[in-house]
Parts: structure tokens; C-alpha cells; sequence
């Protein structure tokens, strides 16, 4: 553990996915990052009941949801973590509930950390114009075409606009993804009310 246990103490933290198709790795393993450093994390999803993760193209396990977006005020976290794979950020990026609570967050100033494919859903919720990012190489078209800046890098940690954002490319990345995130949200300030 490469955090004190208390880095995070009294944060939680939204995980947002959809019903079916979160990279499982990009969920749990941050997920332990943060309930490591003494966070509490919550999972959201569009629909209630439980979400499928994924292992690449193969079903994972499922993992309860603690509430839907639908529901879920942005002002009661104090992060975000939008796990990739494939066919969940583009199920949240057709969902209005999911883009309107990611653009609300993004709009707020509190920190967001997105991996792999996530980075469509921040496209979506018009979060990336201005932006520095990483993500999975096939997003880098759709990003540049967003108004952003892409790298190649195993993390990149953005400044330049209202809140942090931390972006990675692939599981790959998750150790210093997770460095990068845990670290940024302990030194954010709590926007919790």
C-alpha cells in the first residue's frame, strides 16, 4: 500500500459504470486503491441492481450498485473514477443522465480520473476542450477533434481548467494511474456540502 491509510479518509468517491461492460481490472483495482487510503467508494450505474464487468471481451464478475446516476448528486462526492473498457463509456455516452452527472462534476472543479476508454464519456460531457489527456490510442482522434490535447503516456495529470483531471491508457497503466489519482484527490479540496 503505497498510501497512508488515512490519505483519503472522510472522501468518497463516485465510480461511475454502466450496467454492462466496465473493464473489470479498471474497477477494482483502483477501487482498492481508494478504500486502501481510507476512501469510500460508491458505485453508480444508469440502472439499479447489479453491473457486469468485463475481463477484455470475456464476462467478469458483477458488482452491486450502490446508486443510479439518475439519482446521484455530484455535490456528495468528492472524486470521480470512470473505469474503461469499451462498451461502457459508450453506453454512458448515450445516456443523459450519465453525460449531465459527468459534466456537472467535471463543471464543479472536483477532481476526475479516467482510463482507457473513459475518456469518450468526458468527450461527451464536453470536459476535455482545452485539455491535456492520455487514453487507449484509438480515442486519440476523437479527442484531438474535441479540443484536446492527447499524449502518450502512462498517466497524465491535467491543471488546465476548473478541476483536476487524471487520465491513464490501459491496466497496464492502473499503478501509477492509481499513484497519480489517490494522490490528486487527497490534496483537492473537499467540496462535499
Amino acid at each position: 500500500m503505497p498510501w497512508p491509510a488515512t490519505t483519503l479518509t472522510g472522501r468518497t468517491i463516485a465510480f461511475l459504470v454502466a450496467p454492462y461492460g466496465a473493464e473489470q481490472a479498471e474497477l477494482t483495482s483502483p477501487w482498492q486503491a481508494v478504500a486502501e487510503a481510507g476512501g469510500t467508494p460508491r458505485l453508480l450505474s444508469t440502472a439499479p441492481g447489479r453491473a457486469l464487468a468485463v475481463r477484455h471481451r470475456e464476462p467478469g464478475d458483477t458488482f452491486a450498485v450502490d446508486a443510479t446516476v439518475a439519482e446521484a448528486d455530484p455535490a456528495d462526492y468528492d472524486g470521480l473514477v470512470l473505469p474503461g473498457g469499451v462498451a461502457s463509456p459508450d453506453h454512458l455516452r448515450l445516456d443523459d443522465r450519465a453525460v449531465a452527472f459527468v459534466h456537472a462534476f467535471c463543471a464543479s472543479g472536483r477532481p476526475v480520473a479516467a482510463i482507457c476508454h473513459a475518456a469518450w464519456t468526458l468527450i461527451e460531457a464536453e470536459a476535455v476542450r482545452g485539455r491535456t489527456l492520455t487514453s487507449w490510442p484509438s480515442l486519440r482522434t476523437d479527442l484531438l477533434n474535441a479540443g484536446a490535447h492527447w499524449v502518450d503516456e502512462e498517466v497524465h495529470v491535467c491543471r488546465d481548467g476548473p478541476g483536476v483531471l487524471v487520465t491513464s491508457r490501459k491496466p497496464g497503466d492502473l499503478p501509477v494511474f492509481e499513484d497519480a489519482f489517490v494522490t490528486e484527490f487527497s490534496h483537492a479540496a473537499s467540496k462535499r456540502r
